[in-house]
Protein backbone atom coordinates (compact mmCIF):
# COMPACT_ATOMS: atom_id res chain seq x y z
CA UNK A 1 0.00 0.00 0.00
CA UNK A 2 1.20 3.46 -0.87
CA UNK A 3 2.01 5.68 2.06
CA UNK A 4 -0.15 8.77 2.46
CA UNK A 5 1.15 12.31 2.60
CA UNK A 6 0.70 12.45 6.38
CA UNK A 7 2.71 9.27 6.87
CA UNK A 8 5.49 10.57 4.62
CA UNK A 9 5.64 13.82 6.55
CA UNK A 10 5.76 11.90 9.82
CA UNK A 11 8.61 9.67 8.61
CA UNK A 12 10.47 12.73 7.32
CA UNK A 13 10.12 14.42 10.69
CA UNK A 14 11.29 11.28 12.51
CA UNK A 15 14.34 10.83 10.30
CA UNK A 16 15.14 14.53 10.57
CA UNK A 17 14.96 14.36 14.35
CA UNK A 18 17.19 11.26 14.47
CA UNK A 19 19.73 12.85 12.13
CA UNK A 20 19.78 15.98 14.28
CA UNK A 21 20.12 13.93 17.45
CA UNK A 22 22.96 11.92 15.93
CA UNK A 23 24.73 15.11 14.87
CA UNK A 24 24.42 16.68 18.33
CA UNK A 25 25.74 13.46 19.88
CA UNK A 26 28.68 12.84 17.55
CA UNK A 27 29.84 16.38 16.78
CA UNK A 28 31.64 17.05 20.13
CA UNK A 29 33.75 13.91 19.66
CA UNK A 30 34.41 14.71 16.00
CA UNK A 31 35.42 18.27 16.87
CA UNK A 32 37.81 16.98 19.55
CA UNK A 33 39.30 14.60 16.99
CA UNK A 34 39.73 17.46 14.47
CA UNK A 35 41.41 19.69 17.07
CA UNK A 36 43.77 16.85 17.96
CA UNK A 37 44.87 16.77 14.29
CA UNK A 38 45.34 20.52 14.10
CA UNK A 39 48.43 22.51 15.06
CA UNK A 40 48.02 23.95 18.54
CA UNK A 41 49.19 27.42 17.49
CA UNK A 42 46.57 27.53 14.75
CA UNK A 43 43.86 26.20 17.07
CA UNK A 44 44.43 29.21 19.33
CA UNK A 45 42.88 31.41 16.61
CA UNK A 46 39.60 29.47 16.90
CA UNK A 47 37.23 28.52 14.12
CA UNK A 48 38.11 24.80 14.00
CA UNK A 49 34.87 22.96 13.25
CA UNK A 50 34.70 19.98 10.86
CA UNK A 51 38.19 19.78 9.33
CA UNK A 52 41.72 20.54 10.57
CA UNK A 53 43.05 23.80 9.19
CA UNK A 54 46.73 23.06 9.83
CA UNK A 55 47.06 19.27 9.81
CA UNK A 56 49.73 17.75 12.03
CA UNK A 57 50.43 14.56 13.97
CA UNK A 58 52.70 16.25 16.49
CA UNK A 59 50.03 16.09 19.19
CA UNK A 60 49.85 12.30 18.96
CA UNK A 61 53.63 12.00 18.81
CA UNK A 62 53.94 13.91 22.07
CA UNK A 63 51.16 11.89 23.73
CA UNK A 64 52.49 8.50 22.69
CA UNK A 65 56.01 9.40 23.77
CA UNK A 66 54.82 10.53 27.20
CA UNK A 67 55.87 7.80 29.61
CA UNK A 68 53.21 8.89 32.09
CA UNK A 69 50.45 8.32 29.57
CA UNK A 70 51.70 4.95 28.34
CA UNK A 71 52.17 3.73 31.92
CA UNK A 72 48.62 4.89 32.71
CA UNK A 73 47.35 3.08 29.63
CA UNK A 74 48.88 -0.22 30.79
CA UNK A 75 47.53 0.28 34.33
CA UNK A 76 44.07 0.96 32.89
CA UNK A 77 44.16 -2.19 30.74
CA UNK A 78 45.21 -4.28 33.74
CA UNK A 79 42.50 -2.71 35.87
CA UNK A 80 39.83 -3.40 33.25
CA UNK A 81 40.85 -7.05 32.90
CA UNK A 82 41.17 -7.83 36.62
CA UNK A 83 38.30 -5.63 37.77
CA UNK A 84 35.84 -6.88 35.16
CA UNK A 85 36.59 -10.57 35.75
CA UNK A 86 36.35 -10.29 39.54
CA UNK A 87 33.26 -8.08 39.50
CA UNK A 88 31.31 -10.22 37.04
CA UNK A 89 32.30 -13.46 38.81
CA UNK A 90 31.32 -12.41 42.35
CA UNK A 91 28.25 -10.43 41.26
CA UNK A 92 26.96 -13.35 39.16
CA UNK A 93 27.57 -15.80 42.02
CA UNK A 94 25.64 -13.57 44.42
CA UNK A 95 22.83 -13.13 41.90
CA UNK A 96 22.59 -16.88 41.34
CA UNK A 97 22.23 -17.46 45.07
CA UNK A 98 19.58 -14.75 45.35
CA UNK A 99 17.64 -16.27 42.45
CA UNK A 100 17.12 -19.61 44.23
CA UNK A 101 13.74 -20.06 45.91
CA UNK A 102 15.13 -22.08 48.81
CA UNK A 103 17.29 -19.23 50.14
CA UNK A 104 16.03 -18.21 53.60
CA UNK A 105 15.29 -14.50 54.23
CA UNK A 106 15.97 -13.73 50.57
CA UNK A 107 13.52 -10.83 50.63
CA UNK A 108 15.32 -9.10 53.48
CA UNK A 109 18.69 -9.60 51.81
CA UNK A 110 17.38 -7.88 48.69
CA UNK A 111 16.07 -4.95 50.73
CA UNK A 112 19.50 -4.60 52.33
CA UNK A 113 21.24 -4.63 48.94
CA UNK A 114 18.82 -2.13 47.39
CA UNK A 115 19.30 0.32 50.28
CA UNK A 116 23.01 0.49 49.42
CA UNK A 117 22.07 1.71 45.93
CA UNK A 118 20.48 4.87 47.32
CA UNK A 119 22.46 5.59 50.49
CA UNK A 120 26.17 5.51 51.23
CA UNK A 121 28.34 6.34 54.21
CA UNK A 122 30.00 9.27 52.44
CA UNK A 123 33.48 9.89 51.14
CA UNK A 124 35.21 10.36 54.51
CA UNK A 125 34.01 7.04 56.04
CA UNK A 126 34.81 5.35 52.74
CA UNK A 127 38.35 6.77 52.84
CA UNK A 128 38.79 5.61 56.45
CA UNK A 129 37.67 2.08 55.56
CA UNK A 130 40.07 1.94 52.61
CA UNK A 131 42.89 3.22 54.82
CA UNK A 132 42.21 0.66 57.56
CA UNK A 133 42.19 -2.12 54.96
CA UNK A 134 45.65 -1.03 53.84
CA UNK A 135 44.63 -0.39 50.24
CA UNK A 136 45.80 3.23 49.93
CA UNK A 137 48.30 3.69 47.09
CA UNK A 138 47.72 0.13 45.89
CA UNK A 139 46.33 -1.31 42.69
CA UNK A 140 43.54 -3.09 44.57
CA UNK A 141 41.87 0.13 45.68
CA UNK A 142 40.67 0.45 42.07
CA UNK A 143 39.27 -3.10 42.00
CA UNK A 144 38.04 -4.32 45.40
CA UNK A 145 35.50 -1.54 46.25
CA UNK A 146 33.66 -2.16 42.97
CA UNK A 147 33.58 -5.95 43.00
CA UNK A 148 29.85 -6.13 43.78
CA UNK A 149 27.41 -4.06 41.72
CA UNK A 150 23.87 -4.23 43.07
CA UNK A 151 22.35 -3.06 39.80
CA UNK A 152 24.20 -5.76 37.84
CA UNK A 153 23.23 -8.29 40.50
CA UNK A 154 19.54 -7.47 40.02
CA UNK A 155 19.83 -7.93 36.25
CA UNK A 156 21.73 -11.21 36.72
CA UNK A 157 19.19 -12.44 39.27
CA UNK A 158 16.21 -11.66 37.03
CA UNK A 159 17.87 -13.41 34.11
CA UNK A 160 18.64 -16.50 36.20
CA UNK A 161 15.04 -16.62 37.44
CA UNK A 162 13.87 -16.94 33.83
CA UNK A 163 15.87 -20.14 33.29
CA UNK A 164 13.79 -23.36 33.33
CA UNK A 165 13.83 -25.21 36.65
CA UNK A 166 14.33 -28.45 34.75
CA UNK A 167 17.93 -27.53 33.93
CA UNK A 168 18.91 -27.38 37.58
CA UNK A 169 16.85 -30.41 38.57
CA UNK A 170 18.35 -32.60 35.86
CA UNK A 171 21.86 -31.48 36.82
CA UNK A 172 21.23 -32.37 40.48
CA UNK A 173 19.97 -35.81 39.45
CA UNK A 174 23.27 -36.32 37.64
CA UNK A 175 25.12 -35.45 40.87
CA UNK A 176 26.15 -31.88 39.99
CA UNK A 177 27.00 -29.53 42.87
CA UNK A 178 25.83 -25.92 43.07
CA UNK A 179 29.13 -24.73 41.63
CA UNK A 180 28.90 -27.33 38.90
CA UNK A 181 25.37 -26.20 38.02
CA UNK A 182 26.50 -22.59 37.82
CA UNK A 183 29.57 -23.17 35.66
CA UNK A 184 28.27 -26.04 33.48
CA UNK A 185 24.60 -25.11 33.07
CA UNK A 186 23.88 -21.50 33.99
CA UNK A 187 26.98 -19.82 32.62
CA UNK A 188 26.88 -21.33 29.08
CA UNK A 189 23.23 -20.34 28.52
CA UNK A 190 23.66 -16.82 29.94
CA UNK A 191 26.11 -15.50 27.35
CA UNK A 192 24.16 -12.34 26.37
CA UNK A 193 23.75 -10.98 29.90
CA UNK A 194 27.36 -11.84 30.80
CA UNK A 195 28.68 -10.09 27.69
CA UNK A 196 26.52 -7.00 28.20
CA UNK A 197 27.30 -6.49 31.87
CA UNK A 198 30.98 -7.26 31.29
CA UNK A 199 31.15 -4.43 28.80
CA UNK A 200 29.33 -2.03 31.13
CA UNK A 201 31.73 -2.95 33.94
CA UNK A 202 34.77 -2.58 31.69
CA UNK A 203 33.62 0.87 30.58
CA UNK A 204 33.22 1.90 34.22
CA UNK A 205 36.73 0.76 35.12
CA UNK A 206 38.22 2.41 32.05
CA UNK A 207 36.53 5.79 32.61
CA UNK A 208 36.75 6.01 36.41
CA UNK A 209 39.26 8.66 37.48
CA UNK A 210 37.79 9.80 40.79
CA UNK A 211 38.81 6.86 42.99
CA UNK A 212 42.43 6.78 41.74
CA UNK A 213 42.68 10.56 42.19
CA UNK A 214 41.47 10.26 45.81
CA UNK A 215 43.22 7.10 46.99
CA UNK A 216 46.44 6.98 44.93
CA UNK A 217 49.37 9.38 45.28
CA UNK A 218 51.83 7.26 43.33
CA UNK A 219 51.92 8.54 39.74
CA UNK A 220 53.05 5.11 38.50
CA UNK A 221 49.73 3.57 39.61
CA UNK A 222 47.41 6.14 38.04
CA UNK A 223 45.27 4.81 35.15
CA UNK A 224 44.93 6.72 31.91
CA UNK A 225 41.65 8.32 32.99
CA UNK A 226 43.34 9.99 35.96
CA UNK A 227 46.28 11.05 33.80
CA UNK A 228 43.83 12.57 31.33
CA UNK A 229 42.14 14.48 34.15
CA UNK A 230 45.51 15.88 35.24
CA UNK A 231 46.20 17.07 31.69
CA UNK A 232 42.78 18.72 31.49
CA UNK A 233 43.26 20.40 34.87
CA UNK A 234 46.67 21.75 33.85
CA UNK A 235 45.16 23.13 30.65
CA UNK A 236 42.36 24.81 32.60
CA UNK A 237 44.83 26.29 35.09
CA UNK A 238 46.93 27.77 32.31
CA UNK A 239 43.88 29.34 30.68
CA UNK A 240 42.84 30.88 34.01
CA UNK A 241 46.33 32.34 34.52
CA UNK A 242 46.29 33.79 31.00
CA UNK A 243 42.94 35.44 31.62
CA UNK A 244 44.06 36.98 34.92
CA UNK A 245 47.37 38.47 33.71
CA UNK A 246 45.93 41.75 32.39
CA UNK A 247 48.81 43.59 30.73
CA UNK A 248 50.76 40.39 29.94
CA UNK A 249 47.83 38.77 28.14
CA UNK A 250 49.07 39.88 24.73
CA UNK A 251 52.51 38.45 25.36
CA UNK A 252 51.10 35.15 26.57
CA UNK A 253 48.77 34.99 23.60
CA UNK A 254 51.66 35.54 21.20
CA UNK A 255 53.67 32.85 22.96
CA UNK A 256 50.79 30.39 22.72
CA UNK A 257 50.31 31.01 19.02
CA UNK A 258 54.01 30.46 18.39
CA UNK A 259 53.86 26.93 19.78
CA UNK A 260 53.06 23.99 17.54
CA UNK A 261 51.72 21.86 20.38
CA UNK A 262 49.57 23.40 23.12
CA UNK A 263 47.90 21.99 26.21
CA UNK A 264 44.50 22.10 24.52
CA UNK A 265 45.65 20.14 21.49
CA UNK A 266 47.38 17.63 23.75
CA UNK A 267 44.19 17.27 25.81
CA UNK A 268 42.17 16.48 22.70
CA UNK A 269 44.74 13.97 21.45
CA UNK A 270 44.84 12.28 24.86
CA UNK A 271 41.04 12.00 24.97
CA UNK A 272 40.92 10.46 21.51
CA UNK A 273 43.64 7.90 22.31
CA UNK A 274 41.96 7.01 25.63
CA UNK A 275 38.55 6.57 23.94
CA UNK A 276 39.62 4.42 20.99
CA UNK A 277 39.93 1.09 22.93
CA UNK A 278 36.36 1.30 24.24
CA UNK A 279 34.99 2.27 20.83
CA UNK A 280 36.83 -0.67 19.27
CA UNK A 281 35.18 -3.14 21.66
CA UNK A 282 31.56 -2.02 21.12
CA UNK A 283 31.00 -3.49 17.61
CA UNK A 284 31.91 -7.00 18.80
CA UNK A 285 29.42 -6.97 21.70
CA UNK A 286 26.69 -4.74 20.29
CA UNK A 287 24.48 -7.67 19.28
CA UNK A 288 24.24 -8.72 22.94
CA UNK A 289 23.03 -5.33 24.24
CA UNK A 290 19.30 -5.46 23.61
CA UNK A 291 18.95 -9.17 24.24
CA UNK A 292 21.07 -9.20 27.37
CA UNK A 293 19.70 -6.10 29.08
CA UNK A 294 16.03 -6.49 28.12
CA UNK A 295 15.84 -10.19 28.96
CA UNK A 296 17.52 -9.50 32.29
CA UNK A 297 15.09 -6.74 33.17
CA UNK A 298 11.68 -8.23 32.33
CA UNK A 299 10.92 -8.65 36.00
CA UNK A 300 11.73 -6.56 39.03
Amino acid sequence: MRAGIGEKLLMTAIYGFLIGLGFVTLYPFWNSFVISLNAGADTAFGGITFWPRAFTLDNYVVVLKDGRFMNGFLIAVLRVLVGTVLSIFFTAMLAYGMSRRQVVFKKYYMIFFIITMFFSGGLIPFYMVVRELGMLNTFWVMVVPGIISVWNMIIFRTFFQELPDGLEESAKIDGCTNFGIFFRIVFPVSGPVFATLSLFTAVYHWNDWFNPAIFINNSHLLPVSAVLQQILNSNLAQEMIAQSTGGNAAALDALTRARTVTNKSLSMATMVVATIPIIAVYPFLQKYFVKGVLVGSLKG
